[in-house]
C-alpha cells in the first residue's frame, strides 16, 4: 500500500516521503496514529503544496536568523551580575542567560543552542562569544561587570 508520511518515522522515512508498506502496517499502525495517509493523487498534490510552503517558511526563518546574528557582529554586550569580593559570580551565566540578555539589549532573538559556550561564565571580565547558525559564525564581545 502506498502511503505519504506525515511525520519522520523510524525505519520508514522522513516527512512527505511516499513509501510502499504492508497494508496491515499502514491500516493498523501508521494511519490510526496519524503518521501517514493513503497516497492518492489528490493527497500527493496537497502534500507537495504543503512541502513547498514549509520549505519557503524555513528559508525565511533561516534568512532572519542570519540577519540577527549579523547584527551582533560589532555590538558589545555588557552584563552586570552579583559577585563576591574576589570577582566570582554567585550564579554562572549560561547560554540561555546570554540569549535573554542579547534580546533585552539588542532586540535580536537568538536561539540559545546557537551560542557556543563550553562552560558557564563564572567570573567578571571580557569574553569573546561565538554564535554558530546555519553554517555562519559570528563573534561578539561580552563584558561581565560586578553589580555589587
Amino acid at each position: 500500500m502506498k502511503i505519504i508520511l506525515l511525520k519522520d518515522t523510524a525505519k520508514i522515512g522522513k516527512k512527505y516521503d511516499i513509501k510502499d508498506v504492508a497494508e496491515g502496517y499502514a491500516l493498523n499502525l501508521l494511519i490510526p496514529n496519524k503518521l501517514a495517509i493513503v497516497a492518492t493523487k489528490d493527497a500527493i498534490k496537497r502534500m507537495e503544496i504543503e512541502k513547498a510552503r514549509e520549505e519557503g517558511e524555513k528559508k525565511v526563518h533561516e534568512d532572519l536568523i542570519l540577519k540577527n546574528i549579523d547584527g551582533l557582529k560589532n555590538t558589545p554586550l555588557i552584563i552586570s551580575a552579583k559577585t563576591n569580593d574576589k570577582g566570582h559570580l554567585f550564579a554562572g551565566l549560561h547560554r540561555e542567560d546570554l540569549a535573554k540578555e542579547i534580546e533585552r539589549q539588542t532586540k535580536l532573538s537568538i536561539d540559545p543552542t546557537f551560542i557556543k559556550l563550553d562552560n558557564p561564565i563564572k567570573e567578571i571580565g571580557d569574553y569573546n562569544i561565538e554564535i554558530n547558525a546555519i553554517g555562519k559564525s559570528v563573534k561578539f564581545k561580552l563584558s561581565v561587570q560586578s553589580s555589587s
